[in-house]
C-alpha cells in the first residue's frame, strides 16, 4: 500500500483536514479582526483548540495501528500530520496570541 493510499483511512486525513481547518480559522480571523492579541479568547481561539486537540487521539490511533504493520506507508503520513499541526500553530505562536 503507497502512502497516498492510506489516505483513505480516517484516521490519516483527519488530523490533516482538522489542521487546516484550524489554520483557515486563523486566517479568517485575521482577515476580519487583523492581529492584534483580543482582550478576551472569543469563539475562533475555541474552535481553534477544539481543533487541535481533537486530533491527538486520532493521531495517536494511526499511529498505533498503522506504524507497527506498514512502517514504510505510514511513517510519511505521520509527518504529514504533524507538519499540517505546526503550519496550524505558526501563526498562533508567531503573532504570540
Amino acid at each position: 500500500m503507497s502512502p497516498l493510499r492510506m489516505l483513505k483511512h480516517p484516521s490519516a486525513f483527519l488530523p490533516v483536514a482538522m489542521s487546516f481547518g484550524a489554520l483557515a480559522t486563523v486566517v479568517v480571523f485575521i482577515a476580519l479582526h487583523g492581529t492584534e492579541p483580543q482582550a478576551d479568547e472569543g469563539a475562533a481561539a475555541h474552535i481553534w483548540q477544539l481543533l487541535m486537540a481533537a486530533q491527538a487521539p486520532i493521531v495517536l490511533f494511526f499511529a498505533v495501528k498503522w506504524v507497527p504493520r506498514l512502517p514504510k506507508e505510514a511513517v510519511p503520513i505521520l509527518a504529514l500530520q504533524i507538519a499540517a499541526a505546526l503550519a496550524a500553530m505558526a501563526p498562533v505562536f508567531l503573532l504570540r496570541w
